[in-house]
């Protein structure tokens, strides 16, 4: 039975409720059937199924090499077994180019299963999810660190350090919400710029090496059960696997870490 098991399944406007509660959500990215289900039925309150899965499933260097195909097949396999957990799916690398395309690669994700597309970055993508939105596709979206612009950024560095570049962090972060987003994942921000942030927006954000204060935190799988994904360690990740002495048990404390504040901590944050 799941532990969670008064909880109503997930919906878009639950989101923004969970927010205006002070409720902490608890995400984790999966790829397969096994593992969601572990999650789903353990209290994850969010499933992604992201494009890592090029770097920890296909083993490629970057997320670069992701296709629509790639990431309908797993979300498709993720989304059979979820009862509670809502279903965020990523629109990789250019599928998202314009507005046309990324509606294109929405319908195969949402007809595969997914609840929510997630896009990165701001500017002419403000377009996109402006035309998303307006046909009734929720989307997620995705500010600070950006893998699949890790060329332009020139690999996978902390955002917004600098005051003009958290300036503009945080204007994006607004302008997204206000394009129509009702979700926002924050990657590799400083603490307190992601704080600011989140007291600035409507919707929920979701950090992921960016502090205590988002109103939820994501991990990749991998990463939070000490899985060695061939790539360095990011600072903000944590073994709950450790912790928690087998998957369940992993992602038991990670939920309950999460919901108490306890992670991630200054150990895992960014000044």
């Amino acid at each position: 039975m799941s532990v969670h098991a008064e909880q109503k399944p997930w919906t878009v406007p639950a989101l923004a409720e969970a927010k205006r509660q002070g409720r902490r959500l608890a995400m984790l990215t999966a790829y397969d059937a096994g593992f969601a289900r572990v999650m789903d039925r353990e209290g994850i309150d969010l499933v992604l199924v992201g494009d890592s899965l090029g770097m920890v499933v296909q083993g490629h260097d970057s997320t670069l090499p992701v296709t629509v195909a790639d990431m309908a097949y797993h979300t498709a396999a993720v989304a059979r077994v979820l009862k509670q957990a809502l279903l965020v799916s990523d629109l990789p690398f250019q599928s998202d180019a314009t507005p046309e395309r990324a509606l294109d690669a929405s319908v195969v994700l949402l007809q595969a299963g997914a609840q929510m597309v997630k896009l990165e970055g701001a500017g002419h993508k403000l377009d996109v999810i402006r035309f998303l939105a307006a046909r009734d596709i929720p989307v997620c979206s995705h500010l600070g660190l950006t893998p699949q612009s890790v060329l332009k950024l020139g690999g996978f560095r902390v955002q917004g350090r600098e005051a003009q570049a958290a300036a503009q962090l945080l204007a994006d972060a607004q302008a997204t919400v206000e394009a129509g987003a009702s979700l926002l994942v924050l990657e590799c921000v400083p603490t307190p710029l992601a704080q600011k942030i989140t007291a600035a927006v409507s919707v929920p954000t979701i950090g992921i090496g960016a502090g205590p204060h988002c109103d939820g935190q994501v991990l990749v799988m991998h990463d939070f059960l000490g899985l060695d994904s061939g790539h360095r360690r990011p600072r903000f990740v944590k073994d709950f696997l450790a912790e928690g002495g087998s998957v369940a048990g992993a992602v038991r404390a990670y939920a309950a870490a999460v919901r108490d504040g306890s992670y991630p901590d200054a150990e895992h944050a960014y000044a």
